[in-house]
């Protein structure tokens, strides 16, 4: 089962950053957020991946054009311009490099990829968020609904800290970062039938959270799979340092592996 990511946006909110990376790119630790999407998949046996790139493309190509010498123990001979591999810690990916446009709207994206994907089910998530979902659950949950998508749903925690006030309004306790409305929302993560193209009619201005899920969600064509664990999307700086303060610690809850 081929797993596409979304790796195209601005992800102008890094302007930062993101002038001369695309957002995927963005380090936690010493690895971009997408090696570590992709790690995760790994781990459950899925190694098949479909970047589905647009803007600065090339350094994503860049990245992983080199990332097999960058990962390995190598002996140079200057004298006859020869290179021994001493030792690979590479890992046992096929990677297919996609280019779907700089202003192509992330349905579009993934009806680029049709030819890739052929008429088996695919695993899809955005390449700006982690998560300690098991895949492999994830899946099973997918095949036993047979309907066409299924979409990790998450409640993500509220932005500001509660506070527990008795009825004679003594304050009780304080939640540092409790859940927040409790409404699910759109994780990623998805498990999705090839049919799902179809509903993409737009092609390169089809937005995949609009139409296309709206329209599977009518037919009774998507399925959620809750996720009660950790989940994070890295949309600010202030998300960045978070999890790169959770891989420092060792308390990185999305390392499965």
């Amino acid at each position: 089962m081929k797993v596409l990511i979304l790796a195209g946006g601005y992800g102008t909110r890094f302007s930062e950053e993101t002038h001369t990376k695309p957002k995927p790119m963005i380090t936690i630790g010493d690895q971009p957020i997408l090696w570590h999407i992709m790690k995760t998949y790994s781990h459950y046996g899925y190694n098949d991946f479909v970047i589905l790139l647009g803007y600065k493309s090339y350094v994503i190509k860049e990245y992983f054009y080199n990332y097999f010498l960058h990962q390995s123990d190598i002996t140079i001979d200057i004298s006859n311009n020869d290179m021994r591999i001493l030792n690979n810690n590479s890992e046992p990916w096929k990677i297919t490099l996609l280019e779907t446009g700089l202003n192509t709207m992330t349905g579009g994206r993934i009806l680029r990829a049709k030819q890739h994907i052929g008429d088996e089910p695919f695993l899809l998530t955005y390449g700006d968020g982690v998560s300690d979902v098991n895949i492999n659950e994830l899946v099973d949950f997918h095949k036993k609904h047979g309907k066409a998508t299924t979409m990790t749903s998450v409640q993500p925690e509220g932005r500001f800290g509660a506070m527990e006030i008795d009825d004679n309004a003594a304050i009780s306790n304080f939640l540092e970062k409790p859940r927040g409305d409790g409404n699910w929302v759109n994780g990623g993560f998805f498990v999705c039938e090839p049919r799902v193209l179809d509903y993409i009619t737009k092609e390169d201005d089809t937005v995949w959270e609009n139409s296309p899920l709206e329209n599977l969600a009518r037919d009774r064509e998507l399925f959620a799979y809750k996720h009660d664990g950790f989940w994070q999307p890295m949309d600010t700086l202030k998300d960045k340092n978070m999890l790169n303060n959770l891989w420092e610690k060792g308390e990185a809850k999305w390392k499965v592996w």
